[in-house]
Protein backbone atom coordinates (compact mmCIF):
# COMPACT_ATOMS: atom_id res chain seq x y z
CA UNK A 1 0.00 0.00 0.00
CA UNK A 2 1.15 3.39 -1.03
CA UNK A 3 -0.21 6.05 1.66
CA UNK A 4 -0.03 9.60 1.60
CA UNK A 5 -0.46 12.60 3.34
CA UNK A 6 -1.34 16.07 1.73
CA UNK A 7 -2.76 19.59 3.40
CA UNK A 8 -4.04 20.83 0.01
CA UNK A 9 -5.16 24.38 0.76
CA UNK A 10 -8.71 23.92 -1.39
CA UNK A 11 -9.67 20.90 -2.90
CA UNK A 12 -11.63 22.72 -5.83
CA UNK A 13 -8.92 25.01 -7.15
CA UNK A 14 -6.49 21.99 -6.84
CA UNK A 15 -8.22 18.72 -7.99
CA UNK A 16 -6.86 18.31 -11.34
CA UNK A 17 -3.62 18.61 -9.50
CA UNK A 18 -4.33 16.22 -6.38
CA UNK A 19 -5.57 13.56 -9.05
CA UNK A 20 -3.02 13.85 -11.39
CA UNK A 21 -0.59 13.26 -8.49
CA UNK A 22 -2.07 10.20 -7.57
CA UNK A 23 -2.35 8.48 -10.70
CA UNK A 24 1.27 9.24 -11.52
CA UNK A 25 2.75 8.51 -8.22
CA UNK A 26 0.58 4.92 -7.96
CA UNK A 27 -1.12 6.14 -4.65
CA UNK A 28 -3.86 3.70 -2.90
CA UNK A 29 -4.51 5.98 -0.16
CA UNK A 30 -4.38 9.84 0.42
CA UNK A 31 -5.70 12.03 3.63
CA UNK A 32 -5.93 15.68 2.36
CA UNK A 33 -6.56 18.21 4.70
CA UNK A 34 -7.77 22.09 4.39
CA UNK A 35 -10.35 21.14 2.30
CA UNK A 36 -12.26 24.05 3.09
CA UNK A 37 -15.69 22.67 1.59
CA UNK A 38 -18.62 20.52 2.77
CA UNK A 39 -19.12 16.92 1.53
CA UNK A 40 -21.63 17.99 -0.81
CA UNK A 41 -19.54 20.36 -2.44
CA UNK A 42 -16.21 18.06 -3.13
CA UNK A 43 -15.43 17.21 -6.34
CA UNK A 44 -16.16 13.92 -6.05
CA UNK A 45 -16.19 12.99 -9.72
CA UNK A 46 -12.50 13.33 -11.07
CA UNK A 47 -11.71 11.07 -8.27
CA UNK A 48 -14.31 8.41 -9.26
CA UNK A 49 -13.05 8.60 -12.72
CA UNK A 50 -9.58 7.75 -11.23
CA UNK A 51 -11.06 5.04 -10.22
CA UNK A 52 -10.98 6.72 -6.27
CA UNK A 53 -13.51 6.72 -3.81
CA UNK A 54 -13.70 10.00 -1.39
CA UNK A 55 -14.77 10.13 2.47
CA UNK A 56 -15.23 13.84 3.08
CA UNK A 57 -16.09 15.80 6.42
CA UNK A 58 -15.75 19.22 6.09
CA UNK A 59 -18.80 22.41 7.79
CA UNK A 60 -17.98 25.24 5.88
CA UNK A 61 -14.88 27.50 3.86
CA UNK A 62 -12.45 26.42 6.87
CA UNK A 63 -10.36 23.37 7.66
CA UNK A 64 -12.10 19.51 6.48
CA UNK A 65 -10.43 16.41 5.27
CA UNK A 66 -10.69 13.89 3.34
CA UNK A 67 -9.61 10.46 2.32
CA UNK A 68 -9.55 9.20 -1.42
CA UNK A 69 -8.26 5.29 -1.94
CA UNK A 70 -9.03 2.80 -4.24
CA UNK A 71 -9.41 -0.03 -2.14
CA UNK A 72 -12.65 -0.24 -0.17
CA UNK A 73 -12.66 1.56 3.01
CA UNK A 74 -14.67 0.73 6.16
CA UNK A 75 -15.88 1.67 10.18
CA UNK A 76 -15.41 5.80 8.65
CA UNK A 77 -15.52 7.75 11.95
CA UNK A 78 -15.41 12.07 12.03
CA UNK A 79 -14.10 12.33 15.09
CA UNK A 80 -12.06 10.74 18.00
CA UNK A 81 -12.81 10.16 21.54
CA UNK A 82 -12.61 12.78 23.82
CA UNK A 83 -12.13 15.64 20.63
CA UNK A 84 -12.47 19.20 22.20
CA UNK A 85 -14.44 21.88 20.31
CA UNK A 86 -13.74 25.74 19.87
CA UNK A 87 -15.70 28.48 19.63
CA UNK A 88 -14.40 32.02 20.12
CA UNK A 89 -15.29 33.41 23.09
CA UNK A 90 -16.48 30.19 24.08
CA UNK A 91 -15.30 28.49 27.64
CA UNK A 92 -18.12 25.39 27.86
CA UNK A 93 -16.88 22.30 27.43
CA UNK A 94 -19.35 21.42 24.93
CA UNK A 95 -18.02 23.80 21.92
CA UNK A 96 -19.02 22.74 18.42
CA UNK A 97 -16.38 19.96 17.17
CA UNK A 98 -14.90 21.31 14.03
CA UNK A 99 -13.79 19.23 11.02
CA UNK A 100 -9.88 18.02 11.36
CA UNK A 101 -10.35 14.22 11.94
CA UNK A 102 -11.20 11.72 9.73
CA UNK A 103 -10.40 7.72 9.82
CA UNK A 104 -11.41 4.97 8.03
CA UNK A 105 -9.92 1.27 7.79
CA UNK A 106 -8.56 0.51 4.90
CA UNK A 107 -6.98 -3.43 4.01
CA UNK A 108 -6.78 -3.48 7.93
CA UNK A 109 -4.99 -0.52 8.32
CA UNK A 110 -6.51 2.63 10.69
CA UNK A 111 -6.19 5.84 8.75
CA UNK A 112 -6.64 8.91 10.48
CA UNK A 113 -6.35 12.10 8.44
CA UNK A 114 -5.69 14.94 10.43
CA UNK A 115 -5.67 19.04 10.35
CA UNK A 116 -3.97 19.93 14.10
CA UNK A 117 -5.78 22.81 15.23
CA UNK A 118 -2.62 26.11 14.96
CA UNK A 119 -2.81 27.52 18.08
CA UNK A 120 -2.23 31.46 16.58
CA UNK A 121 -0.47 32.73 19.22
CA UNK A 122 1.07 31.28 22.54
CA UNK A 123 -1.31 33.50 24.38
CA UNK A 124 -4.05 32.75 22.72
CA UNK A 125 -6.93 30.29 23.60
CA UNK A 126 -6.80 28.70 20.31
CA UNK A 127 -2.88 27.22 21.69
CA UNK A 128 -4.77 26.04 24.70
CA UNK A 129 -7.07 24.17 22.58
CA UNK A 130 -4.35 22.78 20.36
CA UNK A 131 -2.85 21.34 23.74
CA UNK A 132 -6.34 20.00 24.19
CA UNK A 133 -6.51 18.23 20.83
CA UNK A 134 -3.46 17.04 20.82
CA UNK A 135 -3.82 15.33 24.24
CA UNK A 136 -6.78 14.29 23.71
CA UNK A 137 -5.89 12.28 20.47
CA UNK A 138 -2.55 10.77 21.69
CA UNK A 139 -4.96 9.28 24.55
CA UNK A 140 -7.56 7.84 21.68
CA UNK A 141 -4.76 6.22 19.63
CA UNK A 142 -3.70 4.41 23.25
CA UNK A 143 -6.40 3.37 24.05
CA UNK A 144 -7.03 1.67 20.46
CA UNK A 145 -3.59 0.19 20.51
CA UNK A 146 -4.10 -0.98 24.29
CA UNK A 147 -7.44 -2.85 22.66
CA UNK A 148 -5.27 -4.50 19.65
CA UNK A 149 -1.23 -4.04 20.21
CA UNK A 150 -1.13 -5.28 16.30
CA UNK A 151 -2.98 -2.56 15.29
CA UNK A 152 -1.64 -1.08 11.73
CA UNK A 153 -1.94 2.36 13.11
CA UNK A 154 -1.79 5.96 10.91
CA UNK A 155 -1.89 8.94 12.21
CA UNK A 156 -1.30 11.16 9.29
CA UNK A 157 -1.43 15.08 8.54
CA UNK A 158 -1.19 18.35 9.26
CA UNK A 159 0.61 18.59 12.94
CA UNK A 160 1.51 22.54 13.17
CA UNK A 161 4.43 21.50 15.35
CA UNK A 162 8.08 21.70 14.56
CA UNK A 163 9.64 19.07 16.52
CA UNK A 164 13.39 19.89 16.00
CA UNK A 165 15.55 22.79 15.15
CA UNK A 166 16.77 20.94 12.40
CA UNK A 167 13.22 21.26 11.19
CA UNK A 168 13.03 24.83 10.88
CA UNK A 169 14.35 26.94 8.22
CA UNK A 170 12.30 29.62 8.55
CA UNK A 171 13.87 32.57 10.17
CA UNK A 172 10.42 34.33 10.95
CA UNK A 173 9.60 31.19 13.60
CA UNK A 174 11.55 31.67 16.48
CA UNK A 175 11.74 29.86 19.89
CA UNK A 176 9.90 31.70 22.85
CA UNK A 177 7.62 33.80 20.53
CA UNK A 178 6.23 31.68 18.19
CA UNK A 179 3.50 28.53 18.29
CA UNK A 180 4.50 25.51 16.79
CA UNK A 181 8.16 25.02 18.33
CA UNK A 182 7.06 25.77 22.15
CA UNK A 183 8.25 23.79 24.88
CA UNK A 184 4.65 22.70 25.21
CA UNK A 185 3.86 21.59 21.40
CA UNK A 186 7.17 19.31 21.78
CA UNK A 187 5.96 17.42 24.52
CA UNK A 188 2.73 16.99 22.68
CA UNK A 189 4.01 15.95 19.82
CA UNK A 190 7.08 13.59 21.27
CA UNK A 191 3.98 12.13 23.34
CA UNK A 192 2.63 9.72 20.78
CA UNK A 193 5.96 7.70 21.62
CA UNK A 194 4.26 7.26 25.04
CA UNK A 195 1.08 5.76 22.99
CA UNK A 196 3.48 3.38 20.93
CA UNK A 197 3.59 5.86 17.74
CA UNK A 198 6.43 6.98 16.32
CA UNK A 199 7.22 9.54 12.88
CA UNK A 200 8.19 6.65 9.89
CA UNK A 201 9.51 9.06 7.84
CA UNK A 202 12.36 10.84 9.31
CA UNK A 203 14.30 7.10 10.06
CA UNK A 204 14.22 6.89 6.07
CA UNK A 205 14.39 10.77 5.51
CA UNK A 206 16.28 13.12 7.81
CA UNK A 207 16.10 16.26 6.15
CA UNK A 208 13.76 18.06 4.40
CA UNK A 209 10.96 20.73 4.96
CA UNK A 210 6.79 20.32 3.73
CA UNK A 211 5.90 23.59 4.13
CA UNK A 212 7.14 26.61 2.67
CA UNK A 213 4.87 29.64 3.41
CA UNK A 214 3.39 31.54 0.16
CA UNK A 215 5.48 35.04 1.28
CA UNK A 216 8.89 36.76 0.64
CA UNK A 217 10.00 34.04 -1.45
CA UNK A 218 10.44 30.97 1.25
CA UNK A 219 10.24 28.82 -1.42
CA UNK A 220 12.88 29.49 -3.45
CA UNK A 221 15.20 30.62 -0.55
CA UNK A 222 14.34 26.77 0.95
CA UNK A 223 12.67 28.94 4.33
CA UNK A 224 10.55 25.74 5.27
CA UNK A 225 9.12 23.94 8.12
CA UNK A 226 8.46 20.17 8.41
CA UNK A 227 5.11 19.94 10.48
CA UNK A 228 3.46 17.21 7.68
CA UNK A 229 4.28 13.83 9.40
CA UNK A 230 3.18 10.58 9.03
CA UNK A 231 3.01 8.58 12.62
CA UNK A 232 2.62 4.74 12.99
CA UNK A 233 2.15 1.85 15.47
CA UNK A 234 4.76 -0.84 15.68
CA UNK A 235 2.58 -2.60 13.10
CA UNK A 236 2.86 -0.12 10.56
CA UNK A 237 6.35 1.19 11.71
CA UNK A 238 7.82 -2.84 10.95
CA UNK A 239 6.07 -2.43 7.15
CA UNK A 240 7.40 0.37 6.67
CA UNK A 241 9.82 0.07 3.41
CA UNK A 242 10.27 3.53 1.90
CA UNK A 243 9.19 7.13 1.73
CA UNK A 244 9.16 10.30 0.23
CA UNK A 245 8.96 14.12 0.95
CA UNK A 246 7.10 14.97 -2.94
CA UNK A 247 9.04 18.62 -2.63
CA UNK A 248 8.41 19.16 -6.45
CA UNK A 249 4.75 19.98 -5.59
CA UNK A 250 5.44 23.43 -4.29
CA UNK A 251 6.43 24.27 -7.08
CA UNK A 252 3.95 25.12 -10.82
CA UNK A 253 0.66 26.79 -11.00
CA UNK A 254 -1.29 27.77 -7.64
CA UNK A 255 0.90 25.08 -6.03
CA UNK A 256 -1.03 23.94 -2.24
CA UNK A 257 1.62 25.97 0.35
CA UNK A 258 2.10 21.97 1.77
CA UNK A 259 3.60 18.96 -0.57
CA UNK A 260 2.20 15.44 0.62
CA UNK A 261 4.71 13.08 2.11
CA UNK A 262 3.93 9.64 1.32
CA UNK A 263 5.35 5.72 3.28
CA UNK A 264 5.13 2.37 1.13
CA UNK A 265 3.69 -0.37 3.40
CA UNK A 266 4.49 -4.12 2.90
CA UNK A 267 2.30 -6.22 5.38
CA UNK A 268 3.69 -9.84 3.58
CA UNK A 269 5.94 -10.78 6.97
CA UNK A 270 8.59 -12.64 5.23
CA UNK A 271 11.00 -9.99 6.38
CA UNK A 272 12.56 -10.41 10.59
CA UNK A 273 14.76 -7.36 9.79
CA UNK A 274 15.65 -5.16 12.64
CA UNK A 275 12.90 -2.22 14.02
CA UNK A 276 13.70 0.92 12.53
CA UNK A 277 14.86 3.56 14.45
CA UNK A 278 12.58 5.49 16.41
CA UNK A 279 12.74 9.56 16.40
CA UNK A 280 11.98 9.74 19.78
CA UNK A 281 14.80 7.85 21.25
Amino acid sequence: MRLATWNINSIRTRVDRTVEFLVREDVDVLALQEIKCKPEQFPYAQFEAAGYQVEAHGLNQWNGVAIASRLPMSDIETSFAGQPGFKKGYDGPDAPLEARALSATIDGVKVWSLYVPNGRSLDDPHYTYKLHWLDELRQAAASDLQKDPDLPLALVGDFNIIPFASDNGDPDIAEGVSTHVSPEERAAFFAFQDAGLTDVVRPLIPEGFTYWDYQRLKFPRNEGIRIDFVLGSRALADAVTGAKIHRDERKGTQPSDHVPVAVDLDFGGDDDDDDLPMIFA
